[in-house]
């Protein structure tokens, strides 16, 4: 097996800082992590743009697609989902409404209540893009078998959990 960036990294700091040798073992995981979240980050990106999206666009949808009938959250949901502050969700949802995909609802019982909800074309759209995502993410982890990815989803499950990251809400 060739060595990627990361081994790069650690054999540079290595041979710069001898002392450091048997204490960089934390970049051989977060490193990679790191350069990799980088790199989904892209290749995510280039497949929302292919198809008309930004990838902040493409999660504010899938997001609600997955919330079940009628398909829509507040935005305060959809700001605790996509982990981003008040006015980046209200941007997303700007430019989603401007594209027809959803709209905002007023709630009968209380006019102060907002919510966000998938148009007819939202959900049509959010179909077929799941359908060529999962094909994507296939694709990008080609190299490994079934059981090696659930091993890796395991790891990085419990990495998640360490760090509290138990619950999109």
């Amino acid at each position: 097996m060739s060595g990627d960036a990361v081994d790069e990294i650690i054999g540079l700091w290595a041979e710069e800082r001898p002392d450091l040798a048997e204490r960089l073992w934390p970049v051989q995981v977060l490193g990679r992590l790191q350069r990799l979240g980088v790199t989904l980050d892209r290749e995510f990106r280039a497949f929302a743009a292919a198809r008309g999206l930004e990838l902040g666009e493409f999660d504010v949808l899938n997001t609600l697609r997955r919330s079940g009938p009628p398909y829509e959250l507040t935005a305060g949901d959809l700001k605790r989902a996509a982990m981003v502050t008040s006015g980046a969700i209200t941007n997303r949802i700007d430019r989603v409404e401007a594209k027809g995909l959803v709209e905002r609802v007023r709630e009968a019982a209380d006019r102060r209540v907002v919510k966000i909800r998938l148009t007819e074309r939202g959900r049509e759209i959010t179909q077929a893009f799941m359908d060529d995502h999962l094909v994507n993410e296939a694709r990008m982890l080609k190299d490994f078998d079934r059981a090696e990815c659930d091993e890796l989803s395991a790891l990085l499950r419990r990495l998640l959990v360490s760090f509290g990251d138990t619950t999109i809400r």
